[in-house]
């Protein structure tokens, strides 16, 4: 079964169980195709799809050799921390001609969903939330927690044992949770992916 096919029909079941699908709804990803695919199978234009900062630095730098890591982690770094939109695709602009005389793939790498990797910039609210929402951190802390209970079950019996343990051990990690930095922000966020929206179906409409 193709990843986007998982990712569609979980979503549709998280419909099914009551999750409103008729707003925006904010996906931070890290860049994978299936979930990419899905979101906007399930969701069309009310996915706004952000990609992780994180896994697209490593991923151009990982195309550089071992003594230009740094030196690009820093700009990449810097690039990705300016506040407005405009200043971080300059930044980013700049890095992608120096990378230009070095390494090809690592441009490819850097222009395959650039535009993604700025979407909290776009929306104006990436100096409010963009310590939680700049990554897939938020989900890869939850998945370790995860992997404290179920790591070690070596055989499942069906798949419905599989998600008890899921349940059980979510329930167990959630009061280890920690607020959204700058979780004070989420009405703006809401009314700035609506305003984002909107904004790009008068666009398509010209």
């Amino acid at each position: 079964m193709a990843n986007h096919t998982i990712c569609r029909d979980f979503l549709n079941e998280l419909k099914g169980r009551g999750l409103k699908f008729n707003q925006e709804i904010l996906f931070i990803i890290d860049g994978g195709k299936g979930i990419y695919k899905g979101a906007q199978k399930v969701m069309g234009k009310n996915a706004l799809i952000a990609r992780c900062q994180w896994h697209k630095r490593e991923n151009v730098l990982d195309y550089l050799a071992k003594e230009r890591r740094s030196e690009f982690h820093q700009k990449l770094q810097a690039a990705y921390n300016e506040p407005s939109y405009e200043l971080a695709k300059k930044a980013i602009g700049a890095i992608r001609q120096e990378l230009k005389q070095i390494n090809q793939s690592a441009v490819n790498s850097l222009d395959e969903g650039m535009e993604e990797t700025l979407l909290l910039q776009k929306l104006g609210l990436f100096d409010k939330l963009g310590t939680s929402f700049k990554t897939t951190n938020c989900i890869e802390n939850v998945n370790r927690g995860l992997e404290q209970y179920t790591g070690r079950v070596s055989r499942w019996h069906h798949s419905d044992q599989r998600r008890r343990w899921v349940a059980t051990a979510l329930l167990e990690i959630e009061v280890r949770l920690r607020l959204v930095k700058g979780h004070e922000h989420l009405k703006e966020l809401r009314v700035a992916m609506k305003r984002f929206v909107a904004r790009g179906n008068m666009e398509r409409a010209a």
